[in-house]
């Protein structure tokens, strides 16, 4: 297909968010995407492979293990931010003036945080490095950054020390994100180290509102982190499978699911 050329690393990230979709990529498909050789494809499944950021085989690319595989940060911001901006701002409407609330790490709680900057009296708690700092320069809430150790790629923290932390709090209302949402399973994480800090701020909250597009739903990652009876509130795209939403109200009666 005819498109505007892309610098090679605006391309590798579209091939990550591409492959994030579907569970193998083809190297003749790709070159008709991009408009680009075999050659300049091999060169990126290879140095995108080195990266950890796929799996190149014989002709294409596949996921890395869907159980353990995050995409990072930057890979995220890419992925379907209609969606997500859709997402957030549904979940505004839930915070009131003089709120304290928790956002958790994540793309969706950022296009959030940049939502509240006419809010006042906001007390905000995070362990997201990029939401702290948006919301330090452009609002005038209280921000308490959770400390502990920073994971590399994704601008947030976690172990004992922001564990500990958060631990002590309590908040009116906690904005999750999460990587995979079954019925069996509930919500889920590739990391461990991030599903005992996001277990600690749902304890912490007296709401629990999820933000979840649509594609993370029917989805299981590596560890879980939280039921559905832990969650008050899912709210997703209107690329949601009604089946899928109906199973979930069936096994938790209480959740409320909007969507947007």
């Amino acid at each position: 297909m005819n498109r505007q050329p892309l610098f090679a690393e605006e391309r590798r990230d579209e091939i990550v968010r591409l492959l994030g979709e579907r569970s193998k990529l083809l190297l003749p498909e790709l070159c008709e995407h991009f408009d680009v050789s075999p050659a300049t494809i091999r060169n990126d499944l290879r140095d995108l492979d080195r990266a950890g950021r796929l799996r190149r085989t014989h002709g294409g690319a596949i996921p890395v293990s869907k159980a353990v595989f995050e995409p990072t940060s930057r890979d995220k911001e890419a992925a379907r931010i209609e969606e997500k901006r859709r997402i957030a701002a549904y979940a505004e409407t839930l915070i009131e003036d003089g709120d304290t609330i928790l956002l958790d790490t994540g793309t969706t709680t950022m296009e959030l945080a940049k939502l509240l900057t006419t809010k006042t009296g906001l007390t905000i708690v995070t362990n997201d490095v990029k939401i702290a700092l948006f919301l330090e320069e452009n609002t005038s809430a209280a921000i308490f950054l959770l400390g502990g150790m920073l994971r590399r790629n994704f601008h947030s923290t976690t172990g004992l020390a922001a564990l500990a932390q958060v631990s002590d709090l309590h908040v009116d209302k906690a904005f999750m994100a999460g990587n995979g949402l079954s019925v069996e399973k509930g919500f889920t994480t590739p990391s461990m180290d991030q599903a005992s800090v996001k277990k600690a701020m749902i304890t912490a909250a007296s709401r629990v509102i999820f933000l979840l597009d649509s594609q993370k739903f029917e989805q299981v990652t590596f560890t879980q982190f939280a039921d559905l009876q832990d969650a008050h509130t899912i709210i997703t795209d209107n690329g949601a499978s009604k089946n899928f939403i109906e199973r979930l109200q069936i096994k938790q009666k209480d959740l409320e699911v909007c969507v947007v």
